[in-house]
């Protein structure tokens, strides 16, 4: 009888655990594989690429694990990272404003577009995954009329210190986005808006019961999301030192993925930032492996989707099974 209930203790630690750090465990698996696999790989300068890369992901990913946390889904952050890259340049461009202002505008406009969602959804009770979709079209849609399709360049040098400056060695995208995460933890860990997240995705209703302005968590989420997009997006513009239509294309799959990697919850009321860190950087080692090992883009693709599609199987049955 001990020997069975020492069995169940040490099985249910194990499972405790692989819960906690299980996406860390396949980000040394993954990079141990390739390091074997590709000799480049472990060379400095690659993994601090890497750390680069994955930086706009890791930024814009702590707004839409908010947007998960409550159940909802953002599919317009890779609109709006095209509508900031777009904005900001041609401000600083064709209307000659200083950078900072130029900057401060356009994240002004992503959280307000961000506010605008949660409203709708807040207000009219709409499903998150349409007003999204819609907001994701039309914002395309301005940034093709601001630019007319084609690409806004010719910045002055001093904003390139954004996307390609460095900090010593670390390149600064990675402060800004380690700078983000630790605004995300503290949030979620340290604050009432962070408590009032996870108790609306766990039961919208009984959280309204219990006091909580249900439409008001709503509002300063998507306002939230809308603000971290508009932050890789001006990260992104730096770093390619172009405004383009096509910058955030895609963009809202990849952090869709990073965060339930990282253990978000698909339905709500669970996750943590420190694990979408985990997220981010697992599909930043993977992509850029799979380049090392010349592995083509339409099967990256196939790859990634198939990752995404994985994640969200095991999140829907691990639901199932606390329900």
């Amino acid at each position: 009888m001990k020997n069975t209930d020492s069995t169940k203790t040490v099985g249910s630690v194990a499972a405790s655990i692989g819960k906690q750090y299980g996406i860390f465990i396949v980000l040394l698996v993954l990079m141990i594989f390739f390091s074997i696999a590709s000799e480049n790989f472990l060379d400095s300068h690659n993994l601090l690429n890497v750390a680069r890369q994955v930086s706009m992901m890791g930024i814009a990913a702590v707004g839409f694990a908010f947007v998960l946390l409550l159940g909802g889904i953002d599919l317009s952050i890779g609109s709006l990272i095209t509508l900031v890259n777009i904005a900001t340049a041609w401000l600083m461009v064709n209307a000659g404003w200083n950078p900072v202002l130029a900057v401060l505008v356009a994240l002004l406009l992503s959280a307000s577009i961000g506010f605008f969602n949660g409203w709708i959804i807040a207000n009219l009770q709409m499903p998150p995954i349409i007003v999204t979709l819609a907001m994701m079209i039309i914002i395309e849609g301005v940034a093709y009329l601001i630019c007319g399709g084609l690409p806004i360049y010719g910045f002055a040098k001093s904003f390139a210190v954004i996307g390609q400056g460095y900090v010593g060695p670390i390149p600064i995208p990675v402060i800004i986005m380690a700078i983000v995460m630790g605004l995300g933890m503290f949030i979620l860990r340290k604050t009432y808006f962070g408590r009032y997240f996870y108790a609306v995705g766990g039961n919208e209703e009984a959280a309204e019961l219990s006091g909580i302005n249900v439409k008001r968590v709503k509002y300063l989420v998507y306002t939230l999301s809308g603000f971290f997009a508009g932050v890789a997006g001006i990260v992104m513009l730096s770093r390619t030192n172009s405004g383009q239509v096509i910058a955030g294309k895609n963009f809202e799959f990849l952090v869709l993925t990073a965060c339930v990697l990282g253990g978000v919850s698909v339905s709500g009321g669970s996750g943590k930032i420190s694990n979408v860190l985990g997220g981010v950087l697992v599909l930043g080692v993977l992509s850029n492996g799979l380049v090392l090992l010349d592995v083509g883009d339409y099967v990256q693709k196939v790859i990634r989707g198939s990752v995404l599609l994985i994640a969200v199987a095991l999140d829907c049955i691990q639901h199932r099974k606390k329900a």
